[in-house]
């Protein structure tokens, strides 16, 4: 019975966290607006803490900021926020292929050829939702064979945090194909253990995502930074 319960709220919850997210990656929350917990529990019919919770764990994902005495307001991102993160972002990263280029086994380069596989189909099909889950799935298999558990907790705490921009560049039109050219040629540099090659494409990677983020569209400054190494 208590098993079924904690199903329940966790279902809820989900729930919960998927309407907002919806909301403001729609743009039907804009950023610096108040997130009305009075208007979520009467639409959920629930009480007000499992809405609470909801909001401790967008603030976490970078998509609120609780105030005290005031309650949720979705953040708003200047192109400073944007700019500095995808440059810690490619620097980390990008350090992480490198190393992982001594680790990776062929199994391996074969299980991130499988994920980039089911990343080309959600890509035609649109699915950005799933795509962005699997597409952490493939930076996470590289990121791990780097063998450093410091750079993994923070490379974690970082993609937690700014996980709204990460969503948000991969929606732009065109930008889930380019991700998936973009992961098969990491993937043949990961196959020739050529760990510069994999560092520079993978930063590459991160800055052609902040720069197209940035611009809202795939400008000429941003077509210059594509892969074509």
């Amino acid at each position: 019975m208590l098993r079924k319960s904690m199903e329940r709220h966790q279902t809820l919850r989900e729930r919960i966290l998927e309407t907002i997210r919806d909301a403001i990656m729609s743009g039907a929350l804009k950023p610096g607006e108040k997130v009305a917990e009075p208007e979520l529990a009467e639409r959920f019919g629930i009480s007000r803490t499992p809405i609470r919770e909801a909001f401790r764990q967008l603030e976490s994902e970078g998509y609120l900021t609780v105030i005290p005495r005031k309650g949720a307001v979705v953040v708003s991102f200047s192109q400073k926020d944007v700019e500095e993160f995808y440059a810690i972002k490619s620097i980390l990263e990008g350090y992480a292929a490198r190393r992982a280029c001594e680790n990776m086994t062929d199994r391996d380069i074969e299980k991130l050829r499988s994920v980039n596989e089911k990343l080309r189909t959600l890509a035609r099909e649109g699915d950005v939702k799933h795509f962005f889950k699997i597409h952490n799935d493939f930076h996470d298999l590289f990121i791990k064979a780097a063998d450093n558990e410091k750079l993994i907790e923070l490379i974690n705490n970082l993609m937690q945090k700014f996980q709204r921009l990460r969503i948000a560049s991969l929606s732009l039109p065109g930008r889930m194909q380019i991700s998936v050219e973009e992961h098969d040629k990491i993937i043949d540099a990961f196959e020739l253990r050529n760990g510069e090659q994999a560092e520079k494409l993978v930063r590459k990677n991160a800055e052609y995502g902040g720069m197209v983020l940035m611009q809202g569209k795939h400008g000429d400054k941003a077509e210059s930074l594509r892969l074509d190494l």
